[in-house]
This record gives structure tokens, sequence and C-alpha cells, in this order.
């Protein structure tokens, strides 16, 4: 499925649209159509409690109804081991499945303190499994 990218991701804006690959149940990847270059995402829920609204201004750019079908994601920074690699709460891609449009949502860290840019995978996982 080929998305629209509404809302580029900040300092990749060439890119006007791309598909997203389902790795597994956590890992996704994004495909730039327009160059090579392709992101690593990964579910967010997975690893933290993690809610947000989203601005108007996405609303209305990405057509938001109630009853649209919206998928989000994380970039991650993919680092070796992979504990080290970073997720960025801050910048959440928000997928919608309805019409194939994508933005890169960025949130207000005043209004989302808990929140970093570059947050361990370190940081969610229990090292006594």
């Amino acid at each position: 499925m080929i998305f629209d990218i509404k809302s580029p991701i900040l300092g990749f804006e060439q890119i006007k649209k791309a598909k997203i690959v389902q790795i597994d149940d956590f890992f996704a990847r994004l495909e730039s159509q327009d160059d090579k270059t392709t992101f690593t995402l990964i579910n967010p829920y997975g690893f933290r409690d993690y809610a947000f609204e989203i601005p108007d201004y996405y609303i209305k750019l990405m057509d938001i109804k109630d009853d649209s079908e919206l998928r989000v994601y994380v970039i991650v920074a993919l680092n070796s081991p992979l504990e080290e690699s970073t997720m960025n709460f801050v910048a959440p891609i928000v997928c919608n499945m309805t019409n194939n449009t994508i933005s890169q949502v960025i949130l207000d860290t005043v209004g989302y303190p808990q929140y970093k840019q570059a947050d361990r995978i370190a940081n969610y996982i229990n090292k006594d499994n």
C-alpha cells in the first residue's frame, strides 16, 4: 500500500510517497517511493503506555474521521546492541489506513514531558528475564 505523506518527516521533506512494510508485531519499515530512504519504525504500544491527542491541524490535513483506521509508529534509530537503539516518542508517524495518508505529528514537549526524542529501548527491557 502506497501512502501520501501529508506532513513531511523532518529533514526528509523530499519524500512525498512511501510504503510501510510490516516486519513483525513490533517492527516495520517505511520505504520512500521517491528515493532510496528507509526508516525503521516500531510499535510504541509494545514498550510503554503511549497516548496523545492528534492536533486539529493534522486531523484536517489527513482527513481523519471518527471511523478512520489509524496506526501509530515511532522512528527507531538502530544501534548495536539493539538495547542501545533509541525511539522518538516526540514525533510519531501517524498512518490513516482509511485514505492512505501519513504525517509525522510533532508533539508539544511541554504538553507531553513524559516523552523523549531519543529514548533508549534498554529503558523498557526487563533485565530480570
